[in-house]
């Protein structure tokens, strides 16, 4: 069913509450990345310009740390060329701050604190659902990174305003992840890396369904590993997961699933972006070694294995990318998928990272900015900030 979006909307005169995902990486206050405040940009400017009260809001950080948005606020000042009113009150909605609201003229914007400055926030609690719709005619997620999430500034104040939409972001989120899943132009592979099978158990069962290829690297690779009787020496291990690694070989085999495992492993005795390292076989990790990225000839049988794909969703790095000597793979596929001319969907998260590092983001289709949120959409999970905005 298709999702009303803000172009449905009429929102001239309006108070429109907009959750955003400013959840920004900060130090000492300054924000290190603004990828996910311009991300936000289209859907505001939009609201901006057909006349609506603009009234942002978002989390910011763990629940405990309590950090501010001012710096978010003065960020969004630069980049929409006005003033965005930053209304600093650790209620979030405060007599205060719907006085100020109601001082908003057509095209203004403000941005609230951090809704996880109240605990109720995460509990999905009604009184707090009420308080952000006391301020809102409209209200419209924007924040697809927390979509995953029942919280009352993705779930629960839908129940109390009068109209509610998608934004820019979450649309195009939903579009590029939800084509890929539902309706992939084929051959279509699926690359997981990252840390832990337990982690990505769920999607790579559900992938198996819908890919042709399924490529697995990463630190979950060496689960894999011990699935087909080899020694990983101290390499990242899951035991209580090689039952589930092995499970998925033989559903590979049974749906005709190509699987794709490293047949090589780059290897140090030290975890340091300057530790010696070696490449041995896969079956040949010593004791006392471990694995840190996947060796040459896997790089080359991965990247082949891209060539003529029409759809490639990736989640998760090959290696330890952020020390340069592991992230040779996470690098060859980074720039074979950005020599395909398919649609090239990067799945969030450390992936995300990845590629903006090394460069290559602006020759992806879609990087989507929830790990989270993508990963929960590939396992065929309803996301509640999507259906909370679609049952309103």
């Amino acid at each position: 069913m298709r999702k009303k979006t803000i172009d449905n909307l009429n929102v001239r005169g309006k108070r429109v509450l907009v959750r955003c995902d400013f959840n920004v990486p900060l130090i000492n206050g300054a924000i290190t990345d603004e990828n996910r405040i311009v991300a936000a940009l289209p859907t505001i400017k939009k609201l901006i310009a057909d006349g609506g009260r603009v009234i942002l809001c978002s989390h910011l950080g763990k629940p405990e740390k309590k950090l501010s948005l001012e710096p978010v606020a003065a960020s969004l000042s630069g980049h929409l060329s006005q003033s965005v009113k930053f209304l600093a009150d650790e209620q979030v909605v405060s007599d205060n701050v719907r006085k100020a609201v109601s001082e908003m003229k057509d095209g203004e914007v403000a941005l609230l604190e951090n809704t996880r400055m109240r605990n109720e926030e995460s509990k999905n609690d009604e009184a707090f659902s009420k308080d952000l719709a006391s301020i809102a005619d409209i209200y419209v997620n924007d924040a697809f990174g927390t979509a995953h999430r029942a919280h009352c500034s993705t779930v629960g104040v839908t129940a109390y305003v009068n109209e509610s939409a998608v934004g820019y972001l979450m649309e195009k989120e939903l579009k590029f992840l939800g084509a890929a899943i539902e309706n992939p132009v084929r051959p279509f592979v699926a690359i997981l890396g990252g840390a832990k099978v337990s982690d990505k158990i769920l999607v790579i069962k559900e992938l198996l369904n819908k890919v042709d290829k399924l490529i697995i690297g990463g630190g979950m690779a060496y689960t894999f590993f011990v699935a087909q009787g080899y020694t990983v020496g101290d390499s990242l291990l899951e035991k209580d997961r090689v039952k589930d690694a092995k499970e998925v070989i033989e559903l590979a085999k049974e749906k005709g699933v190509e699987l794709l495992l490293p047949v090589d492993t780059v290897v140090t005795q030290e975890f340091n972006a300057d530790a010696p390292y070696k490449t041995v076989p896969s079956s040949g990790i010593e004791d006392g070694w471990g694995g840190l990225d996947i060796g040459e000839k896997t790089r080359e049988i991965f990247t082949a294995a891209l060539k003529d794909a029409k759809t490639i969703i990736w989640n998760g790095p090959m290696g330890v990318f952020e020390f340069p000597n592991f992230a040779k793979g996470t690098l060859a596929l980074a720039q074979a998928m950005a020599q395909n001319s398919g649609t090239t969907i990067i799945g969030g998260g450390d992936s995300a990272a990845a590629v903006n590092q090394l460069g290559y983001g602006d020759k992806m289709t879609h990087i989507s900015t929830g790990g989270g949120a993508s990963l929960e959409f590939l396992e065929g999970k309803a996301l509640p900030g999507v259906e909370a905005v679609q049952n309103a």
